[in-house]
């Protein structure tokens, strides 16, 4: 690729990443970072932990992703009862008087856009049916690899931990999404404004506006935004931070290193710029790292939020351009 093929490519990016963040932040109101950063999240091929009380939009989120981009959606409602055969399919035999054999069905994770709702009421063993199909892409059944659809992504809701009835996702699990974001509850003005636009005679619809292949083409994009040595070196010290961190047990892993790259090569897109800033990796550092760090027992105790350890190691390493 040539310099100018290279500036028009990325110049695509950043105007359909504009278009694909109105469409969607239409039908989801007031949550423009949430939007900006799932998007971001996805197109750099990861999956997403979005966490919010009941009824703030997190199944509306994934699905207006879905039908934005015409990708193929499916959706498991997770249950204590729910089996992992039920998530990634099983084998079953044919009884075909001519030729009787054993079949894989698959599940309903063999699509593009998987929806794993309130993914922590599901019991450890289910949750981990997931892992798989998230780092390789594919289901092993029987010993026969299958591979999933491209692109797929994992995008999981779930209630805060504190609530009835859920179950913590295993740190080995939690690790394998790239990002992990916060709905919150909206603002007064927000709230009116959802009033308005789900309760009257015509709701608004979401039509469809790219097609699989310019998803996979922006994800290409991504990948080969450069990054210059010394944010790589920012982005190591950060992760070595997170082990020093009085307040942090486990700190963050490698792939943690690899999602706060990722996503701010997004995020220089995003604002039409092919190279990655600090500023970028500053972006990128608290849904990148919020559900990869292990407190201290200290902190648990006293209900300190992630976010805030990750502020303080943030602004001790990171030296942000001006």
């Amino acid at each position: 690729m040539n310099t100018t093929e290279g500036k028009l490519n990325f110049t695509v990016f950043t105007e359909k990443f504009a278009v694909l963040r109105e469409a969607i932040g239409q039908i989801i109101l007031g949550q423009q970072a949430v939007v900006e950063d799932l998007l971001i999240a996805i197109l750099a091929r990861g999956h997403v932990l979005i966490e919010g009380a009941p009824g703030l939009g997190k199944t509306r989120l994934v699905r207006a992703f879905a039908e934005a981009t015409n990708l193929g959606f499916g959706r498991i409602q997770f249950t204590p009862d729910l089996m992992p055969a039920d998530v990634t399919g099983t084998t079953v035999f044919i009884e075909d008087a001519s030729s009787p054999r054993f079949e894989f069905q698959p599940g309903p994770v063999f699509v593009n856009v998987l929806l794993a709702d309130e993914i922590n009421r599901a019991t450890p063993k289910t949750q981990a049916a997931l892992l798989e199909a998230m780092q390789e892409r594919s289901i092993t059944i029987s010993g026969s690899r299958n591979e999933l659809p491209e692109p797929f992504m994992v995008l999981a809701t779930q209630n805060p931990i504190e609530m009835e009835g859920t179950y913590p996702l295993p740190e080995a699990q939690l690790d394998r999404f790239l990002f992990k974001v916060i709905i919150k509850r909206p603002d007064r003005d927000t709230l009116r404004r959802i009033i308005q636009n789900t309760t009257g005679p015509n709701e608004i619809a979401l039509n469809s506006i790219f097609e699989r292949g310019e998803i996979v083409e922006l994800q290409n994009m991504l990948r080969a935004v450069p990054v210059a040595t010394s944010a790589i070196e920012q982005v190591a010290n950060l992760i070595e931070a997170t082990h020093v961190h009085p307040m942090v047990r486990l700190g963050a892993s490698p792939r943690g290193a690899q999602a706060i790259t990722l996503a701010a090569k997004g995020y220089a897109l995003a604002e039409g710029r092919p190279n990655v800033e600090i500023n970028d990796v500053k972006r990128a550092v608290s849904p990148s790292l919020r559900h990869r760090l292990l407190l201290s027992f200290e902190a648990e105790v006293s209900g300190l939020d992630p976010d805030v350890i990750i502020d303080e190691i943030v602004e001790s390493t990171l030296t942000v351009s001006r």
